[in-house]
């Protein structure tokens, strides 16, 4: 199965589903932007701390990975960022070119593989934006690693990502109230039926995969970032009652 052209076919269906990942922002929350009232999310309820965010945008050079939807992209394009969203389905980035049109926006959409960045030379970006994406690939460290190669010197990857034990249970039997124990780990949708895919995660959804905190923050790391803040959060589903499901890290590239 070809991942990536699943996943594009899938979060395109999401678009025309409205799931909340892929509904634009208002003219209200750009307006307020533009005032230097703001937040967006890593994951997806705790706002990302503006101290993680340079103190002026204004001019700074933003990679929006895998951040398509009409959502963050904009947000950091009206304080007065210099955005690029880059997203592997077209309609996501759809979302964020009508956004920009709506409210007289500049930025810029490219069509992509997270774990691919080629489109951009060594040092482009001063901040990478990666909110809640990479369990849609099945290699993370690819992720970290080209975040590295694009960011300059001294400059900050801002990620979230899912917390692997969330993958453990039964997202059925969950929503009955009972916790069940159905998955091992490392997840991979690839490796269920159809039907058994289709129970889990729906007739529409993208394939998932769980990946290791090895592997996301240790990832980091071996690819050179030094990490320098955290901080998790909560899931609104019945698993989510019981832990946190998501973790946001903060992590700059050291100046040489």
């Amino acid at each position: 199965m070809d991942v990536r052209e699943f996943n594009r076919t899938m979060w395109d269906k999401q678009v025309e589903n409205h799931n909340p990942w892929t509904v634009p922002v208002s003219f209200e929350v750009i307006a307020a932007a533009r005032q230097g009232c703001w937040s967006v999310v890593l994951t997806e309820t705790k706002p990302v701390p503006r101290a993680w965010f340079p103190e002026d945008l204004h001019g700074c050079e933003v990679l929006c990975l895998a951040s398509g939807g009409g959502q963050q992209g904009p947000v950091l394009a009206a304080v007065g960022a210099r955005v690029t969203v880059f997203d592997n389905s077209p309609r996501q980035l759809g979302q964020d070119r009508l956004v920009a049109a709506r409210e007289g926006l500049v930025l810029t959409t490219v069509e992509g593989d997270m774990c691919d960045l080629s489109a951009f030379p060594d040092g482009s970006f001063d901040l990478v934006f990666h909110p809640v994406s990479n369990p849609f690939v099945p290699e993370v460290r690819p992720v970290w690693q080209e975040a590295y190669r694009v960011l300059r010197s001294g400059g900050s990857l801002l990620a979230g990502f899912n917390n692997p034990a969330w993958y453990l249970f039964d997202s059925v039997q969950a929503e009955k109230g009972i916790l069940e124990v159905r998955y091992t780990l490392p997840f991979d949708s690839r490796l269920l039926s159809e039907e058994e895919r289709i129970r889990y995660l729906g007739d529409d959804a993208p394939l998932e995969f769980s990946h290791s905190l090895e592997e996301q923050i240790g990832g980091q790391l071996e690819a050179g970032f030094r990490l320098i803040g955290l901080y998790e959060d909560v899931q609104n589903t019945p698993v989510g009652h019981y832990m946190p499901a998501y973790i946001a890290t903060r992590a700059i590239k050291p100046k040489r």
